[in-house]
Parts: C-alpha cells; structure tokens; sequence
C-alpha cells in the first residue's frame, strides 16, 4: 500500500479517484533583448492570458466546490493585475533589457522576501500566491499555456 501525505484542502473525508499533482517548477534563463516595447507587451499578453485562465478556474471552481473555496483564483487575478508588481516586471524588463521571464521570476523573488520578512502571519502567506502568479506568468510565457499551473486540471 502507497500513503501520500499532502496538505489539506477542506476537512471530512472524501472518497474517490486519486489524482497526484506535480507541479513543474520552470526553469529562468536571463536573455539580453532588443526591443523593450515588444518584450513589455509579450508580458502583458502573458497577464492578459493567465487573467482569462484564473477566471476559467474561478468558474470551474464555484461549481464543482463554492464560492468561498474558489475566491484564491479571484484573488490571484487581482496580484497579476497588481500595479506594483507590474511596474516591478516593466522596470526590469527595461533598466536591464531582459526577457520577460526573467523579470517576472525577479520581482517574483524580490515580493516573496517581502512578504516573508512581515510579522503579519497572512501577509507572510501571501509569499505561496505570489510564486503562483510568478510561475503561471513565466509557463504562458514560455509557451506551455499555463498548464503546469493549473491545479483543476492535473
């Protein structure tokens, strides 16, 4: 007999099929890039996506378990469309004419040691979400859709 350990979602006990989600971290590569403009819009396109799949998510996830349990794709919608860290992967993108990708997995790394160093134990949870947006970002940018990301869809 197999025994996972995993974290736990809601309380009770469920019986069904099990399915093991392994999430894909991506890997980073900085690359030097020529024109800033068409490397901030391709991460705006990217945003624009992953906002379509968060909300996609958010439906899915009111049907099959409420409203309460699929507000965390609400809220990550609202940190992709987040004006600080927006401006964080645009700055980046231009004062050191790097891809998109790397930029999303800097501010990524610079806003999950902010909220880290909080003393307010939510805040400090925050870190988890926003390496969810960050790597939800880099696999749309990437070209792989976003797919790793999805926990509805192992």
């Amino acid at each position: 007999m197999t025994i996972y350990e995993g974290k736990a979602v809601f309380e009770g006990v469920a019986i069904g099929k099990l399915s093991v989600y392994r999430k894909n971290e991506q890997t980073v590569k900085r690359e030097k890039i020529e024109d800033v403009d068409a490397e901030k819009a391709r991460y705006a396109a990217a945003r624009e996506a992953a906002i379509e799949q968060l909300q996609a998510l958010h439906e899915k996830a009111v049907k099959e378990v409420g409203e309460a349990s699929a507000e965390i794709f609400e809220a990550h919608q609202l940190m992709v469309d987040d004006e600080d860290y927006i401006e964080s992967v645009e700055s980046i993108i231009e004062s050191q004419t790097v891809n998109a990708e790397f930029a999303v997995a800097q501010t990524s790394e610079n806003f999950q040691k902010m909220f880290l160093d909080m003393e307010d134990e939510y805040f400090r949870g925050r870190a988890a979400d926003i390496k969810d947006i960050s790597e939800r970002l880099i696999s749309i940018l990437q070209g792989a859709g976003g797919a790793a990301s999805n926990p509805m869809n192992p």
